[in-house]
C-alpha cells in the first residue's frame, strides 16, 4: 500500500479510517496532494473526485444526510476552501456531519504575496462545531540527531493527533461540520509503502441523557392537567421516531400533531398540512376567534426547521403557556416562548415520560380533525378545477412518484407546494432546510442517490436548477436517478410574497425572468431529456419517466409564470369557506 511521505497526512488518514469514515470527496489541487495520495490508495476509502468545491461539499452532504456518518472533504488551499461555506451552514444548522480537511501553505508564507494563500485559521468560525488548526511537518531524508529538532517534532505530531483526534471525535459526539487545517510544505508528492506513524486514538464520548421520572413529574402534571396540547414536528430522519410513542400521541384527544413533509413521521391521526390548517383561517372574518379555540396551552416540539411561516405567525401572536422542545443537541426560541429544553434523544425522553401521561378527555383533537376532514374534501375541490399550473403539475407527480423513492426537494416555492400535498409513508423526504438556499440542491441529489439503496428523485425549480447544475459534472450519477425541474421562467416565490409584481425592476431584479431550459445541460451531461408544457402532456411523460433506463432522466416542466401565484394564494380563499 502507498503512503504520502509526510507524517501528518498519514495520520489524518488513519485516524479517519480508525473512526470508521469511509467516504471522502476530494476536489483535485496541488497542496492537498498529500491527502489525495493517502486516501485514494487506502482500501477502506472510496473516494470521490469532484472538481467544483461548492457542489463537492454538497454532494458530502447528500451522503452524510444518508448515512447519518461522517464524510470527509478535502480541498486544496486558497479559495477553494471558502468556496465549501454554503454546505458548512447547512451541515451546521442541519446537524449533518462532515469533516472538511484543507491542505494550507505554512504560516510563514501567509500574508508575504505568495499564491494560493489565504488566513485560512479558523475560516468557518461562525459554523464550525471545532477547529483543528494543525502544524507543518517538515519530512527530512536523514535521521534526524538533533535532539532540540527531534523534540519539536515530537511534539508537533503529539499536537496533531490529538487535534485531529479532537475535530473527528467532535463531528460525530454531535453531528455537525468540523475544519481540520493542515499545512504542507513541499515536496508533496513523495510516498513510501510504509508508515511512519501509529497516531494515538482517542475514543469519542457519545452521550444521551436520561431524564428520571422524578425529573419528569412536574412537567408530567402540567400535561395531564392541559386540555389543549400541540406537537409541532420539523425536520426529521425517516424512522426516527419509535411507532409506540406515534401511538402514544395519536391516541390523545388532547394532542393534535402537526408534520411537515420534512418530517418523516407518518399516522392518519395527524395534520400533514400544516398552512392548509392555518390558511384559510387568516382568510376567515372571526379570525381571532378561530385561532383562539387552536392555541394550545402546552406546545411540545421536536426536529429541525419548520417551513411553514404560517404555524409561526399564529404561535408567536397567539403563544402556549409553555413551549418545550426536545433535542439533545440545541433548542431554538423559534416562537419567543420557550420554557424548556430537554437535552435528550426524543425516543429517550418518551420512554421516560409516556409511564407518567394520562389520557385527557377534551374536545380539542376531535374538533380540529373535523376541520381536517372538510379541509381534505375542499382541497379536491380545488385541485380538480384549477388551470394548469404550478399547483397542478404538483398534484401529477405526487401520486406518480413510486413508493420507494427518496425525494429531494428544492427550497422557495417546490418545498411549499409539497407541504399542500399528502406523499406516501413509505417515501423518504429530504430538503436542505438548515438555510434554506437554493445552492445546493442537485449537488445534495446526487450525492444521495449515489449512495442509497433506493433510487432518489429531486424536484425544484428553474432557478435551483440552473444555480447548482455544475452538481451534474461528476461520474458517480446512477441511471436511476430522476429530475423534475418545474420551469416558471424565474424566482416564482417572490410572485407568491406581497409587493408589486408587474414592473421591470420586480422582473429583473426580484423574479429575475429568462428563457432558459436544462435541454443543452442534459445533452453534455448525458442526461435523457424530455419536456412538458400542459396536463396532457405531463400525463404522458410521467407514464414512462421511472422506468429502468441506462441513463439518469429528466423532465422539464414548463408552467404560465404570471398565473401560477394567483392560483396558490386563491387556494387558501377557497378552503376557508
Amino acid at each position: 500500500m502507498k503512503y504520502s511521505k509526510i507524517p501528518v497526512a498519514q495520520s489524518i488518514v488513519e485516524l479517519c479510517v480508525a473512526k470508521n469514515i469511509k467516504q471522502v470527496v476530494i476536489s483535485p489541487g496541488s497542496r492537498n496532494a498529500p491527502l489525495t495520495i493517502g486516501f485514494t490508495h487506502h482500501p477502506k476509502i472510496t473516494a470521490y473526485s469532484i472538481v467544483d468545491e461548492r457542489s463537492a461539499a454538497f454532494f458530502a452532504l447528500g451522503i452524510a444526510q444518508q448515512l447519518q456518518q461522517p464524510v470527509a472533504l478535502v480541498c486544496s488551499s486558497g479559495s477553494a476552501l471558502l468556496n465549501y461555506y454554503p454546505a458548512i451552514a447547512e451541515a451546521f444548522y442541519s446537524d449533518i456531519p462532515l469533516v472538511v480537511i484543507s491542505a494550507d501553505r505554512p504560516i510563514e508564507r501567509i500574508d508575504i504575496g505568495d499564491g494560493q494563500t489565504i488566513r485560512q485559521k479558523n475560516v468557518f468560525e461562525n459554523h464550525i462545531l471545532y477547529s483543528a488548526n494543525l502544524y507543518s511537518e517538515v519530512v527530512l531524508e536523514k535521521a534526524v540527531t538533533d535532539k532540540k529538532l527531534q523534540q519539536k517534532q515530537f511534539e508537533a505530531q503529539k499536537h496533531n493527533e490529538r487535534e485531529i483526534n479532537l475535530g473527528l471525535n467532535k463531528s460525530l459526539e454531535e453531528m455537525g461540520p468540523v475544519h481540520i487545517n493542515v499545512p504542507f510544505y513541499e515536496p508533496l508528492y513523495e510516498m513510501t509503502e510504509e508508515l511512519s506513524v501509529k497516531p494515538l486514538q482517542i475514543l469519542p464520548e457519545i452521550k444521551n441523557r436520561i431524564y428520571t421520572g422524578e425529573e419528569l413529574s412536574p412537567f408530567a402534571h402540567l400535561w395531564n392537567n392541559a386540555k389543549q396540547k400541540m406537537v409541532i414536528v420539523g425536520v426529521a430522519q425517516p424512522n426516527s421516531i419509535e411507532q409506540q410513542f406515534i401511538e402514544l400521541l395519536a391516541k390523545d384527544e388532547s394532542v393534535i400533531v402537526l408534520t411537515e413533509t420534512t418530517s418523516n413521521l407518518h399516522h392518519p391521526e395527524f395534520f400533514t398540512r400544516i398552512d392548509t390548517l392555518i390558511g384559510p383561517i387568516e382568510k376567515a372574518e372571526n379570525s381571532v376567534e378561530q385561532f383562539e379555540a387552536l392555541q394550545p396551552e402546552i406546545l411540545l416540539t421536536f426536529g429541525g426547521m419548520i417551513v411553514s411561516k404560517k404555524i409561526k405567525a399564529f404561535l408567536r401572536n397567539y403563544q402556549p403557556q409553555q413551549h418545550w422542545h426536545i433535542d439533545s443537541k440545541k433548542a431554538y426560541n423559534t416562537f419567543f416562548c420557550l420554557n424548556k429544553h430537554f437535552e435528550t434523544s426524543v425516543n429517550s425522553f418518551f420512554k421516560s415520560f409516556s409511564p407518567l401521561l394520562q389520557n385527557c378527555n377534551s374536545e380539542y383533537g376531535p374538533s380540529w380533525k373535523e376541520v381536517k376532514r372538510s379541509r381534505q374534501a375542499r382541497h379536491d375541490e380545488y385541485v380538480a378545477e384549477i388551470p394548469y399550473s404550478d399547483f397542478k403539475a404538483i398534484q401529477y407527480l405526487v401520486p406518480a412518484i413510486p413508493e420507494n423513492y427518496n425525494i429531494q426537494l428544492g427550497n422557495s416555492s417546490t418545498v411549499r407546494y409539497a407541504q399542500l400535498f399528502k406523499w406516501k409513508s413509505t417515501q423518504k423526504m429530504y430538503c436542505n432546510r438548515g438555510t434554506s438556499g437554493i445552492d445546493g440542491s442537485v449537488s445534495t441529489a446526487v450525492g444521495n442517490a449515489v449512495i442509497s439503496e433506493d433510487p432518489t428523485i429531486l424536484i425544484c425549480g428553474d432557478l435551483s436548477f440552473l444555480y447548482d447544475s455544475n452538481g451534474l459534472w461528476n461520474n458517480y450519477i446512477p441511471s436511476t436517478f430522476r429530475i423534475i425541474v418545474i420551469n416558471n421562467s424565474g424566482g416564482g416565490i417572490f410572485r407568491i410574497l406581497p409587493g408589486n409584481k408587474n414592473s421591470e425592476n420586480f422582473d429583473t431584479y426580484f423574479e429575475t425572468i429568462h428563457d432558459h431550459n436544462a435541454k443543452a445541460l442534459c445533452e453534455m451531461y448525458k442526461i435523457s431529456y424530455s419536456s412538458a408544457s400542459n396536463s396532457e402532456e405531463i400525463k404522458s411523460q410521467l407514464n414512462d419517466f421511472f422506468s429502468s433506463s441506462n441513463q439518469p432522466k429528466l423532465l422539464e416542466i414548463f408552467t404560465p409564470r404570471k398565473l401560477n401565484d394567483e392560483i396558490l394564494l386563491e387556494y387558501f380563499n377557497f378552503m376557508k369557506s
